[in-house]
């Protein structure tokens, strides 16, 4: 089997916008997702994200999209928001390679930290990064604040610090 694992473009988007859904689905949180093939591609145009595929014979199997944060501890890193495999392509080392591929991109630029979550149920993939080497930390929790509750929440402007 002859994968390549390359840099994502834009006319990839559409088969990466498909893995995601896929992922939600596996998730079991489909009606999470709203983003849009079309949000994907100004955000990509943009700059917000970069990402890699696997691709077999000209179809899209896998996905590793990243982007940068800044650790005022650390600086600049990178976040590998999700790692993709199409369900009938887990197992064949597609996973390895794509993360190898993220890897090697934070080494090139020299970042001083790779980092991404897990779900705690996600037995797999909790053991696909255990074999990477990954660290997983119990000292910190994740907290959020969601798209209606970020819409709706109360700012008040006495207490402004931008003007």
């Amino acid at each position: 089997m002859s994968i390549q694992i390359r840099k994502g473009t834009t006319s990839d988007l559409q088969a990466a916008f498909e893995l995601i859904k896929a992922l939600a689905e596996y998730e079991k949180a489909p009606e999470q997702v709203s983003n849009s093939p079309e949000k994907m591609l100004k955000e990509f145009q943009e700059k917000a994200f970069d990402f890699f595929v696997a691709e077999k014979e000209g179809r899209i199997i896998g996905l590793a999209l990243y982007f940068f944060s800044y650790s005022t501890w650390k600086g600049r890193s990178m976040y590998l928001d999700d790692l993709i495999v199409s369900e009938v392509y887990r197992r064949d080392g597609i996973g390895e390679k794509l993360l190898h591929a993220v890897i090697s991109e934070a080494q090139k630029l020299q970042v001083p930290r790779l980092h991404w979550q897990v779900l705690d149920w996600n037995e797999p993939a909790i053991r696909f990064y255990q074999k990477a080497g990954a660290e997983f930390d119990s000292e910190w929790i994740n907290c959020r604040i969601q798209e209606n509750e970020l819409r709706n929440y109360p700012i008040r402007n006495d207490s402004a610090v931008w003007s």
